[in-house]
């Protein structure tokens, strides 16, 4: 293994554990803030919201597609990584701006940031999946990436659980339907929905909505960038592409 990828292999140790570590009392007392902070919302907004991320989901999981680049062809595992970055700074700072933006427009321009930030995230996924040289023409692989997604939102106590199924994809993937209609896509949404985003629900609120969005669109998306780094090295290494 070359010394780059022996580093990578460290990072992973690393990342396993913490994704591993059962929830502490702060992570408890997030999530009560978090469900205050949910109550405050109307329900007509959770509603809307709701309602948006289960068609997108659906679109995702029923073959919607996104242009990507072409993935490099013969790249050395840090040579992909290099771009990977790249494409994370460029989305991080477009959803960044995106989401001051729509929260300094009130609560109707607030909405207009979910469906926007979720095709962002969506299609930086798409991206580094294929720069690592995974094809997702293939539907299972569109499975994985969107759990990637949920593994990267989820609160701890999911997460650890999602977290295993990737460790083990090669034999959970075979459980998987072979006809997308099969698949459960109304369980996700409900998961997606109950545990994504929550914090986004305070750009919705006035005054603090443009601060909010921006800062929380920026965090959201490194974070996203960062688990989705480590879920596709896994899998990267174990096949012994680099």
């Amino acid at each position: 293994m070359e010394q780059y990828e022996q580093i990578i292999a460290r990072e992973l140790a690393a990342w396993k554990v913490r994704m591993l570590k059962k929830p502490g009392l702060m992570a408890k007392l997030s999530k009560r803030t978090q469900d205050k902070l949910n109550a405050a919302i109307p329900e007509k907004v959770h509603n809307t919201i709701t309602a948006i991320i289960k068609q997108m989901i659906r679109g995702v999981l029923f073959g919607a597609k996104y242009t990507t680049s072409r993935p490099p062809e013969n790249a050395t595992l840090r040579e992909r990584e290099l771009i990977i970055q790249e494409k994370i700074k460029f989305y991080r700072s477009t959803a960044a701006i995106e989401g001051g933006v729509t929260g300094a427009g009130g609560i109707f321009l607030g909405l207009a940031d979910f469906p926007m930030l979720l095709a962002l995230k969506l299609k930086l996924l798409y991206e580094i999946a294929t720069v690592y040289g995974f094809d997702l023409n293939d539907y299972k692989e569109r499975i994985y990436l969107l759990h990637v997604f949920e593994l990267a939102f989820s609160g701890k106590a999911h997460s650890r659980e999602v977290f295993l199924k990737i460790e083990n994809w090669e034999q959970y993937a075979k459980e998987l339907p072979e006809d997308i209609h099969q698949f459960d896509w109304r369980k996700f949404q409900q998961e997606y929905r109950d545990y994504l985003d929550i914090a986004k629900m305070a750009q919705l609120l006035p005054i603090i909505g443009a601060p909010v969005g921006f800062v929380v669109n920026y965090k959201l998306v490194k974070k996203l960038g960062e688990t989705a780094m480590n879920a596709y090295r896994i899998r990267y290494l174990k096949s012994g592409s680099g």
